[in-house]
């Protein structure tokens, strides 16, 4: 049980850090522009070594923060209850904190999903139109690195719970 809930955090950490610096970063993107290299993140682009916050208001991107804002929180929600149920043993016979370390990762993983998505669908109907020559760069690749990073700390923290579950049922035997 310890092992898994030790891989679940390992995971649930490196997802984190992964999460935090994919969004942060202005590598989402990059492409040429009337014949400069250019690059851009979601909150900042990059043109000709020079870089402009981005001030449009433009909805997908508003999208892609929030949901990458909320999966890092989640997620360090989750590697706070999972350290928790290290710590100290679930006391409630209803409530387990490895079950519930598990449902902040697989919620973490749902909305990097859904920003990775949107990004994505946007992105592609939008620079595949307008610019010839671009490709998705190494900030977007971490996003989808941390969503199977959260998704495999879920499932890690899963596994824990069943088989403290299957050990309470077996001493009640």
């Amino acid at each position: 049980m310890y092992s898994f809930m030790a891989g679940g955090l390992f995971c649930a950490s490196v997802g984190n850090i992964l999460l935090v610096v994919c969004t942060a970063t202005d590598y989402w993107v990059q492409y040429r522009i009337q014949g400069a290299l250019a690059h851009q993140g979601l909150w900042r682009y990059c043109l000709a070594g020079k870089c402009y916050m981005q001030m449009e208001n433009i909805a997908y991107w508003n999208a892609t923060r929030a949901f990458m804002i909320l999966s890092a929180l989640s997620c360090f929600a989750g590697i706070i209850t999972g350290i928790l149920s290290f710590a100290h043993p679930s006391t409630f016979e209803k409530f387990n904190r490895s079950f519930a370390a598990g449902i902040m990762f697989f919620v973490s993983t749902l909305f990097v999903l859904l920003a990775m998505g949107v990004y994505t669908g946007v992105t592609v109907n939008f620079l595949g139109k307008r610019f010839g020559d671009w490709r998705f760069s190494w900030s977007y690749i971490l996003g989808w690195v941390a969503l199977l990073m959260t998704f495999f700390a879920g499932i890690f923290y899963m596994c824990a719970y069943r088989m403290h579950r299957c050990q309470r049922v077996a001493e009640t035997r």
